[in-house]
């Protein structure tokens, strides 16, 4: 997927390879989300996709990073963030988009609860290459 970063505010990187990653990557998106104008439960709603996926980055693809910043595209404004990571890939994407499913200890509703929050939600994965997920959330 290519995103529609806006020209006038490039994204931003956050490198996610410890725990306090994630809770600037919460932050960085919070302030994107700000920004682009989201209602405070929309921007809730990112910022809890975000975090899960942050997480996610960490804990299940050894660590990546994160790109975040805001979007345009048909005239609407909205905030995206793209996490990747060089880990060992998801194997059955079916499978780990099914809610109440999980490789770990988790509740199990990580990438499907992600999904539901956003507006967008990209999945790129392959086994020994990696994951990437693309998340965007439009301003109404």
């Amino acid at each position: 997927m290519t995103v529609p970063w806006a020209p006038e505010a490039p994204p931003q990187t956050q490198p996610i390879t410890q725990n306090d990653d994630v809770v600037r990557s919460r932050q960085q998106v919070r302030t994107f989300a700000q920004q682009c104008g989201l209602s405070l439960v929309e921007q809730t709603k990112f910022i809890t996709a975000a975090s899960e996926l942050a997480r996610n980055t960490l804990v299940y693809g050894g660590g990546g990073e994160m790109r975040a910043g805001l979007v345009e595209r048909h005239g609407r404004r909205g905030v995206a963030a793209v996490f990747a990571d060089s880990g060992p890939g998801i194997p059955d994407t079916d499978l780990a988009l099914t809610d109440g499913w999980t490789s770990g200890g988790g509740l199990g509703l990580g990438l499907s609860g992600a999904r539901r929050l956003v507006d967008e939600f990209f999945l790129d994965t392959e086994v020994d290459r990696g994951t990437t997920v693309t998340i965007v959330k439009w301003a109404r």
